[in-house]
């Protein structure tokens, strides 16, 4: 027996409106779009606000040690970290 069947929905309204009636609920909907609605825009204006503080992506210069060679499969894992380790 399915748990969230169209009929298990349905009583669980119905008593939902009995309990609370049509304009609670209708302010609940109401409430709960308008939270949803402003917590996008303030999604949208944090990431225009990062962006203009980083500018325009421009291309990355790494600063950090170059080693030299070449990693393979038959290295491992433990190659990795020691590089890491190495690395400092």
């Amino acid at each position: 027996m399915d748990l969230f069947s169209i009929w298990h929905l349905l009583v669980i309204l119905a008593v939902v409106i009995l309990l609370f009636g049509t304009s609670k609920v209708r302010n609940i909907g109401s409430d709960l779009g308008g939270a949803i609605k402003n917590f996008r825009s303030a999604m949208k204006e944090e990431e225009s606000a990062h962006s203009e503080e980083e500018g325009a992506p421009g291309p990355t210069v790494n600063t950090g040690r170059i080693i030299e060679g070449q990693a393979s499969a038959a290295d491992g894992p433990n190659a990795k970290n020691a590089a890491r380790a190495h690395k400092g």
